[in-house]
Formats: C-alpha cells, sequence, structure tokens
C-alpha cells in the first residue's frame, strides 16, 4: 500500500471537469485508489464520490493506493493535484 499527502493546487479546486479528469487519471490504473479529506472516505474511481468531498484549491488529501501499480497512481494523482497536468 501507498500513501501520501498532498495538497490540491489547481486554481478552481475539485470542480466538476477537474473531477472527471482525476477520476479518468485514476481509472487508468489497476490499483485500488482512496481519496481522504478530513474523516471521509471516498474511491477516486468514483465521480459521485468524489464530488461528494467539494475540495477546493489549498486543501490537503491523502491519497491511498494498494495493487501492482500503486506508486505509478499516486504520483500521476499528484502531478495532476499539483497543477503540473491539466
Amino acid at each position: 500500500m501507498t500513501k501520501r499527502d498532498m495538497r490540491i493546487q489547481l486554481s478552481n479546486g475539485l470542480e466538476a471537469r477537474p473531477v472527471a479528469m482525476l477520476v479518468q487519471i485514476a481509472s487508468t490504473h489497476e490499483s485500488t485508489v482512496y481519496i481522504e479529506s478530513d474523516s471521509k472516505k471516498v474511491n477516486a474511481k468514483s465521480i459521485m464520490g468524489m464530488m461528494s468531498l467539494g475540495l477546493d484549491s489549498g486543501e490537503m488529501v491523502t491519497v491511498t493506493a494498494e495493487g501492482k501499480d500503486e506508486e505509478a497512481t499516486v504520483a500521476d494523482i499528484e502531478k495532476f493535484l499539483s497543477g503540473k497536468e491539466a
């Protein structure tokens, strides 16, 4: 299992379009992926789950992945949330 804390650095936070992109990135990987904010933990491959978090720019989240490509999964999500891939 790979677990990493990261800050959302997208200018508008995770609105509908960025959430859809994040779900798409997570879905390209085999690993199970969860994003946790405060005490809420959701499947990063679920658009409805991700939208329910309502995350803004600057917020901290914990990304957890488990599976064959867990390192790459977390790295790709971190790259996206850092604003380096949009």
